[in-house]
């Protein structure tokens, strides 16, 4: 942790963040401790900084995102510790007027080499805008104490350019360092879907939105990130017009933020339609779009039918019945996994539910999204 004294560039900036109006909860994990002290060092905090927490547990952090993130040093979980921390502020500001949710996720210099890159990552969300700055550090040309005040900087920067107040501040960059820097702005129709207030919206290939639009046809469920030709070759052969569909919510990982919705939305631009819905679980994906079918690889028909998702078997038969009842099937393709082609014949479904799975033998396109973020 950095020096207690605050630096003299920040000294100004901290008064002016307390001056703003501004209310906000921050959560940190892995640096960020100096920015909290440093707030905590100016009079005014107490009207400021409605809660920090440090979030150096794995555990803690996955309790907060409601989830193991992928990445723990990246924009996904800066954002998504953002958004969770304004829900909080929310709480206990109890009015919504000028509460920021403040986001910070790093990896600095420590007792030991670290393999991967030094890195820190800051979001604050404000319930309409999302803000981040992404800074990859120079490895090895700071010590522990200076890779501590350059991320400290970087997020008091991040609270005042939320609050509307400007920075003055100079953060050292050295050779080839750059603060990436990127706003999202949530659409009502996203917020009233985050906020659960709909059950789900339709982004078109041009852009355009609407909301509980009716469905019909073949939807591709999934995670897309990335989008790539499996998808889009499995949505051609489906056999009727097919569209997309994203859950923000999920059943394995922590929800998703505006910012990471906007960007896999991005990725269907002249595309096709992606239907965004809160529904992790194909049962609930069905009573939305009854008389649909789902296209899905043989790795996620495989997950459909694990009774651990329902705890146990007879959840597991009462949801493939509420299914059926919604006059939906599924359209299983084969998938290269676990070093080997998987083609729809090897899967078996309980015999009640056989005729609920049809297979299309002659389609297989090995790439996966996993394969893709792997690569450098």
């Amino acid at each position: 942790m950095p020096s207690t004294a605050i630096p003299d560039n920040a000294m100004s900036l901290v008064e002016r963040i307390h001056a703003a109006g501004v209310k906000f909860v921050y959560e940190f994990t892995g640096a960020g401790s100096g920015a909290l002290a440093w707030l905590h060092s100016v009079g005014g905090s107490s009207r400021t900084v409605l809660e920090a927490t440090d979030r150096y547990a794995a555990a803690s952090l996955a309790e907060l995102l409601d989830g193991t993130p992928e990445k723990y040093v990246s924009i996904e979980t800066a954002e998504a510790m953002a958004a969770a921390g304004h829900l909080r502020a929310l709480r206990l500001a109890g009015d919504a007027e000028r509460c920021l949710g403040v986001g910070c996720t790093a990896s600095i210099a420590t007792d030991y080499a670290k393999r991967g890159q030094h890195a820190v990552f800051v979001a604050v969300h404000d319930g309409a805008v999302v803000r981040t700055l992404g800074l990859v550090l120079q490895k090895g040309s700071r010590d522990r104490l200076g890779e501590e005040t350059v991320v400290s900087l970087l997020v008091l920067r991040a609270i005042a350019d939320a609050a509307g107040v400007e920075p003055g501040i100079d953060i050292e960059l050295l050779s080839g360092e750059t603060i990436r820097e990127s706003v999202t702005t949530q659409t009502d129709e996203l917020a009233r879907l985050l906020h659960a207030a709909v059950r789900w919206i339709a982004v078109h290939a041009d852009g355009t939105m609407s909301v509980e639009e009716p469905v019909s046809g073949v939807i591709l469920s999934g995670s897309f990130n990335p989008l790539h030709d499996g998808h889009l070759g499995l949505a051609a052969v489906a056999g009727r017009p097919a569209c997309f569909e994203l859950a923000v919510v999920n059943a394995d990982k922590p929800p998703l933020t505006a910012g990471e919705i906007h960007r896999r939305l991005a990725q269907f631009r002249g595309r096709g339609t992606v239907l965004l819905t809160r529904r992790p679980l194909f049962v609930g994906k069905a009573e939305l779009f009854g008389g649909c079918d789902f296209a899905i690889g043989f790795d996620t028909a495989v997950r459909l039918l694990e009774e651990r998702y329902y705890g146990g078997r007879a959840g597991r038969d009462a949801a493939l019945a509420a299914i059926l009842a919604h006059s939906c099937r599924f359209i299983v393709a084969g998938r290269f996994s676990a070093g080997r082609f998987h083609p729809p014949a090897e899967l078996h479904p309980p015999a009640n539910w056989e005729n609920m799975f049809l297979k299309i033998e002659d389609f297989r396109c090995d790439v996966s999204s996993t394969s893709l973020r792997q690569k450098p």
